[in-house]
């Protein structure tokens, strides 16, 4: 049994916490919060959940300092993250992260590094590859059943309202590190990268429309050719109302398969079509957090369970890197309006 401490009380805090009330490798005994006192009032109400006693740290130099905690949960804004990682790494403590690592390229390499410098195991909150359905298109296509995949079509559609960019800092690049892609679209993004491996290069467009005022973007597009040859496209947005799923699909030489609410289903060149996973809802409406604690439940256990085993986890923080570079890619083609390369991390 290993035991976490949470760091970070907002949006997703809750999320985590349900998740941990159903794990059984894992045990949330403290958690951590910038307002000393909603972190009190979070405590109580994560005591009431788990039913047992739940420790308040004031600052993470006492969740460094404390032998009892063999892991951290970060789930707060990307902003915020090198000076509360520092501590943690200096005392040797796994860190298992929620997305973006950081607002950069740039800065989420310096973690990684720093991280990595010190053998320090970092894993990324990347539940959409904990779905059924995206460990069975991995697999399918990890054995060659779609052959070589030609072409590929990745789309997020989502919707959120005003009140969701209202909040303070929300879509700034000072706090969140852009828009759309950083903070929605960098999860479907990091599925199809898992799928496909690395992009070469992108052209892109990052717009922002009027159903939103926010500083970054609320919608972004992108042709993009892979290392590997595929082309395809990339568009997302927060301002498709009332929001749907998000998809991939993908055109191979011997099949086809299509990713959305949790089912995958592929259709083989001679005819024969086979279905997996189960429709869910993942976030794409205006209710951010509709979707099940079971997939962030996945990620917390299969990240003890890797630090017990010495492997990596589900989604490393190198791993996670390539989202980051093509994101920065896109967001420099938007500006220069040219096909851009997209850095191999």
């Amino acid at each position: 049994m290993k035991n976490a401490v949470l760091i970070g009380l907002g949006m997703v805090a809750d999320t985590h916490l349900t998740a941990f009330r159903d794990a059984e490798t894992v045990y949330l005994s403290g958690i951590m919060g910038r307002d000393p006192e909603k972190a009190r009032a979070y405590g109580r109400h994560a005591a009431e959940v788990l039913g047992r006693a739940v420790k308040t740290y004031q600052n993470a130099d006492e969740v460094a300092a404390d032998p009892g905690v063999d892991f951290v949960v970060i789930a707060t804004p990307p902003d915020a993250r090198r000076d509360l990682i520092a501590p943690l790494v200096r005392a040797g403590k796994p860190i298992l992260m929620e997305k973006p690592v950081e607002r950069t390229l740039e800065a989420a390499q310096d973690i990684v590094t720093l991280c990595a410098d010190h053998a320090v195991p970092l894993g990324i909150v990347f539940q959409h590859r904990a779905r059924a359905a995206s460990q069975a298109l991995k697999q399918a296509l990890d054995q060659g059943k779609l052959g070589d995949i030609t072409n590929a079509e990745i789309r997020v559609p989502w919707w959120r309202d005003q009140d969701y960019y209202d909040a303070p800092g929300r879509g700034t690049y000072a706090r969140d590190g852009g828009g759309v892609m950083m903070s929605q679209a960098i999860h479907t993004l990091d599925l199809a990268l898992w799928l496909l491996g690395p992009f070469s290069k992108v052209c892109a467009h990052m717009h922002q429309t009027a159903l939103h005022r926010l500083e970054a973007e609320n919608w972004a597009g992108a042709l993009f050719e892979t290392a590997g040859g595929c082309v395809g496209t990339l568009t997302a947005t927060t301002s498709a109302f009332p929001g749907t799923a998000e998809t991939i699909s993908l055109h191979g030489t011997k099949a086809s398969a299509h990713l959305e609410s949790g089912v995958l289903t592929i259709a083989h060149l001679d005819g024969e079509t086979e279905t997996h996973g189960a429709s869910a809802t993942t976030g794409g409406g205006a209710d951010p957090m509709a979707f099940t604690h079971a997939w962030h439940q996945s990620v917390i256990e299969d990240f003890a369970l890797a630090i017990t085993d010495q492997r990596a986890p589900m989604a490393t923080g190198k791993q996670a890197l390539m989202a980051h570079a093509v994101i920065d890619a896109m967001e420099r083609s938007g500006k220069l309006r040219s096909w851009e390369k997209v850095a191999q991390v």
